[in-house]
């Protein structure tokens, strides 16, 4: 397996890690009070779309050649950076 291969295979594990993080969130966002629920959602939304950039940039990595891939990787680094901090900084105010 190539280098490129193996960041590939851990950034989707990641990004599967997150996803479902995010779906923990959601459901408990759906059982808190009406008044908890919107700024839950709208924080779920914020996600939602930085998971959805994120994935853009693994689509971007794969469609790199193994000789282009490592100029993308500190772009994708910052954006997996930016969602942990996002999901963990979520799941701590959720809690």
């Amino acid at each position: 397996m190539s280098k490129k291969d193996a960041y590939e295979r851990k950034l989707q594990a990641q990004l599967d890690e997150w996803s479902a993080e995010i779906d923990k969130l959601k459901a408990r966002a759906d059982k808190a009070q009406a008044n908890a629920q919107l700024a839950y959602h709208k924080q779920i939304d914020t996600l939602r779309e930085q998971q959805q950039a994120a994935h853009a940039k693994l689509s971007e990595l794969r469609q790199s050649s193994e000789d282009a891939w490592e100029d993308l990787r500190e772009g994708i680094d910052g954006a997996w950076a930016r969602m942990g901090d996002a999901v963990k900084s979520a799941t701590s105010r959720f809690k």
